[in-house]
C-alpha cells in the first residue's frame, strides 16, 4: 500500500483539536491508499480589488453555503439559543452592502447545517463541486460560508484534496445575523475580497475572519463566544485585510504540492480518537480495535506521552495492521521518543504505520516501503 501524507511538520504540531484532526485525516487517507491529484474602508477595498481585476474583467466568485452561525437567526438581544443554518447563501450575499462591487458573485447551497453536523458526505460534496467549478473555469475563486465549530477541520480537509492555484476561502461568524453587532456581513465581504484578489493566487485554501487571513494547517478556534476567536498560535496569520488593501505576510504555497484523491464510496475509513489522561488503561484502545477502527489517533499528554498500558494497547493495534498516530493536546513539538518507539511497531511518533511500512524522514511526504 502506498501511503501519501501531508501531515504538518512533525516537530511543530499545534493544539489538540487541529493536531488530532491532522493525524485523523492522515490516517484515513493513508488507510484508503489515496492517490494523488496532480463603509470608507469597504469602498477603498472595493476600488483596490476592482483595479486589480480591471484588465481581465471582474473576478467570478462562487459562494458555496453550508450553514452555520453566519446563516443563523436569533433574537437581536441574544447571541445564544439561535437557529443556525436558516438563511440561504443567496440571501447572505444580498445582505452585504457593496459586495457586488468586488466581483461577479453566484451562490449555491451545498447544505444548511450547524457545523457540528458536518460530515464526510458534505465534505465530499464541497470537494467535488470545487474541482468541477475550477475544471470548467466557472469561477476565479470560491468562498465557503461555514459554521465556526468545525471550520478549521473542513479547511484542513479541503487543503489536502483540492489542487488549484485559484483561492478557496472559508468564512463564518460568531454572532448570527440580526443580532447586535453581527460579524457575519463584514467577514463575508472580506472573504469575497480575498478570493477576488490576484494576490491570493497560489495560496490554496484560506480562512478569513475578523480582518485576518489564516492557513488551514495552523488555525484553531480558541474561545466559545469571543468574536476574535480564531488564532494561529504556532505560525501566526498569513495575511491581513487592511482598510485599503490585502496584505500577505507569508509566501504562497508551492504550486506542485500533492493532493489526496477521494474514495469512490464517498466515505473516509473510520479513525477513532483517544485522549490520554491520568490512570489510563488500554480499554478504550482495545474497544476501538474491536469495533473495527482502521486507524487510531492518540491525543497524548506532554510531548505525546501516554501510560504504558495505553502504549501496549497501541502496539496491539499496530500489530493488527491498524494505523496509529500519536499527537498531543496543547501546542508544541512532538519529538521522537524511544519510550514509545523502542520494541514497538512505531517507526515515528507522529505516524505509526502497520508492520512492514516505514515513514520517511521528510515530514511532508511519508511513503510505505
Amino acid at each position: 500500500m502506498n501511503i501519501k501524507t501531508t501531515l504538518r511538520q512533525a516537530t511543530c504540531l499545534r493544539r489538540s483539536r487541529k493536531t488530532v484532526a491532522a493525524a485523523l485525516f492522515a490516517c484515513a487517507c493513508s488507510l484508503n491508499g489515496a492517490s494523488v491529484w496532480a463603509a470608507d474602508t469597504a469602498s477603498d477595498n472595493a476600488t483596490a480589488v476592482a483595479a486589480e481585476n480591471s484588465a481581465a474583467g471582474p473576478s467570478r466568485i462562487l459562494v458555496l453555503a453550508t450553514g452555520g452561525t453566519i446563516a443563523g437567526t436569533a433574537d437581536p438581544r441574544s447571541a445564544i439559543g439561535y437557529n443556525s443554518g436558516n438563511v440561504k447563501g443567496q440571501e447572505l450575499v444580498r445582505a452585504v452592502p457593496g459586495i457586488e462591487k468586488l466581483a461577479s458573485i453566484k451562490s449555491e447551497q451545498i447544505s444548511n447545517v450547524g457545523s457540528q453536523d458536518m460530515s464526510d458526505e458534505i465534505w465530499f460534496r464541497l470537494a467535488h463541486r470545487i474541482r468541477e467549478a475550477f475544471d470548467r473555469n466557472e469561477a476565479d475563486g470560491i468562498v465557503i460560508t461555514h459554521g465556526t465549530d468545525t471550520m478549521e477541520e473542513t479547511a484542513f480537509f479541503l487543503q489536502n484534496v483540492v489542487r488549484s492555484d485559484k483561492p478557496v476561502v472559508l468564512v463564518g461568524s460568531m454572532r448570527p445575523g440580526g443580532s447586535t453587532s453581527a460579524d457575519g456581513p463584514n467577514n463575508l465581504y472580506e472573504a469575497v475580497e480575498v478570493a477576488a484578489s490576484a494576490k491570493s493566487r497560489g495560496r490554496g485554501v484560506m480562512v478569513v475572519m475578523n480582518d485576518q487571513i489564516h492557513a488551514p494547517r495552523w488555525i484553531t478556534k480558541t474561545n466559545t463566544t469571543a468574536v476574535q476567536t480564531f488564532a494561529s498560535p504556532n505560525a501566526g496569520v498569513i495575511g491581513y485585510v487592511d482598510p485599503a488593501s490585502i496584505r500577505f505576510v507569508a509566501p504562497a504555497l508551492a504550486s506542485t504540492r500533492d493532493a489526496f484523491g477521494l474514495p469512490a464510496n464517498g466515505r473516509l475509513p473510520r479513525v477513532d480518537i483517544v485522549y490520554a489522561h491520568s490512570n489510563m488503561d488500554g480499554l478504550q484502545i482495545d474497544h476501538a480495535i474491536a469495533d473495527g477502527a482502521k486507524g487510531i489517533v492518540l491525543a497524548g499528554e506532554g510531548d505525546g506521552e501516554a501510560s504504558r498500558e495505553a502504549l501496549d494497547a497501541l502496539d496491539r493495534a499496530a500489530k493488527k495492521g491498524i494505523g496509529v498516530a500519536i499527537s498531543r493536546k496543547p501546542p508544541c513539538p512532538v519529538p521522537e521518543s524511544t519510550r514509545i518507539t523502542k520494541d514497538r511497531h512505531c517507526d515515528r511518533v507522529i505516524f505509526c504505520p502497520p508492520r512492514g511500512s516505514r515513514v520517511s524522514s521528510n515530514p511532508i511526504n511519508a511513503v510505505s516501503a
